[in-house]
């Protein structure tokens, strides 16, 4: 059974904090009920999505803004693999900026969208833009606010298809959490090509590790949150890649920038990258389940494990991992799901990391901006008028 957010979180009685906790804390119970959402559209999915994925020639491009475009990146690289052709991600902030470079060629797509309230700018003014400069464009917006621009712009169009996620995802803290993670599930469900069967199998193995990792490990992520990280490092390959941006992103906003961040692929962070390490960061290896792309998060972890301070390398992973200098955590409900399954679970760690650090610092997680420097939903965007 799930957890109820008092009790996994009631030593941490600090105002300002309840929503987040529950919003973490609710996410197995969502992604349960994102197996029914999908059955009831099976019908609308099966008539005006799928035979779109059967196409050669229709480009299948995910977007999103912020967290929102951190899910295409999570879906993209699996779903490449899985149909045998490239998928990508682009974010609304690229297309609204630059959207001639976006839509170059004019080739038949399908542009899904993320987004949690859909009352950003961009979220609207990309699809109005896809409109404007190609031939033949399809929409699948994946949203959790019925009431926002992005669902009710396209709730009539014979060319959109609009999924409402349960009402709770639309998160009321500052930073999405359950919002994330049911659009991630959402959209692989959907773009994968997933039957009844196994959306109800996926759902269920990733809400039982969710359920597994809340009972069991919330006091160890207390712990190391609480031992005062002045950095924190998330790494991992292909779908991981796009989580481990998601999880920095979390503890940036959580903590108003008091914990610096760094993200990026396995192989990528030897480039440079590597530099940020210092004696306070906590370093997070996502371990891939491809056994190729595994070889090299290892060689990864096992590089960190020399060059952090003793218990500061945690090891994510499906499957059981050795290695000496690391604490590490698997996940066995999820062995042979894939990569997206793993990012789930891993991001609900992050979120737990940056929930705990940002009570660390003195930060209320509800609102970490109280003086609104930054806002829950995105402010100041002006979108001009793409002429010719």
């Amino acid at each position: 059974m799930t957890a109820t957010f008092t009790e996994l979180f009631a030593p941490l009685d600090v105002e300002g904090s309840a929503h987040t906790a529950r919003e973490i804390a609710q996410q197995p119970a969502v992604w349960r009920k994102v197996a029914d959402l999908l059955a009831a559209a099976r019908a609308e999915l099966d008539a005006k999505i799928a035979p779109l994925l059967a196409r050669d020639d229709v480009r299948i491009v995910f977007t999103g803004a912020g967290t929102s475009a951190f899910v295409g990146d999570t879906i993209a690289p699996a779903l490449g693999e899985r149909h045998g052709r490239p998928a990508e991600a682009v974010p609304t902030t690229d297309i609204v900026s630059n959207p001639r470079a976006a839509f170059a060629g004019d080739r038949p797509t399908l542009l899904v969208s993320f987004a949690r309230s859909g009352n950003s700018p961009e979220s609207v003014a990309a699809t109005e833009l896809a409109e404007q400069l190609l031939t033949e464009v399809h929409h699948l917006i994946i949203t959790c606010n019925a009431d926002g621009m992005l669902a009710t712009e396209h709730a009539a169009r014979a060319r959109s298809t609009v999924l409402l996620l349960p009402p709770e995802t639309n998160d009321q803290s500052f930073a999405m959490t359950s919002s994330f993670s049911s659009m991630l599930l959402t959209g692989w469900l959907v773009t994968s090509g997933a039957g009844d069967d196994e959306v109800r199998a996926t759902c269920a193995r990733v809400a039982a590790a969710g359920d597994a990792l809340l009972a069991e490990r919330v006091g160890e992520i207390e712990q190391l949150a609480f031992t005062a990280p002045g950095r924190i490092v998330y790494l991992g390959s292909g779908p991981l890649a796009g989580a481990a941006n998601e999880a920095g992103l979390k503890i940036l906003e959580l903590t108003a920038g008091k914990v610096v961040p760094w993200s990026d692929s396995s192989l990528g962070f030897r480039h440079g990258p590597k530099a940020v390490l210092d004696p306070t960061t906590l370093a997070v290896v996502l371990v891939s389940g491809d056994p190729y792309t595994r070889r090299y998060d290892l060689d990864m972890a096992r590089e960190l494990a020399g060059s952090v301070a003793a218990g500061r390398l945690l090891v994510l992973s499906a499957d059981p991992v050795e290695l000496d200098g690391a604490v590490t955590w698997s996940f066995p409900e999820l062995a042979g799901a894939g990569d997206v399954a793993t990012a789930l679970v891993a991001v609900l760690v992050a979120q737990v990391v940056a929930l705990f650090s940002s009570v660390g610092v003195g930060c209320t997680p509800d609102n970490p901006f109280p003086g609104g420097s930054v806002n829950r939903v995105v402010q100041g965007v002006v979108i001009h008028p793409l002429e010719g």
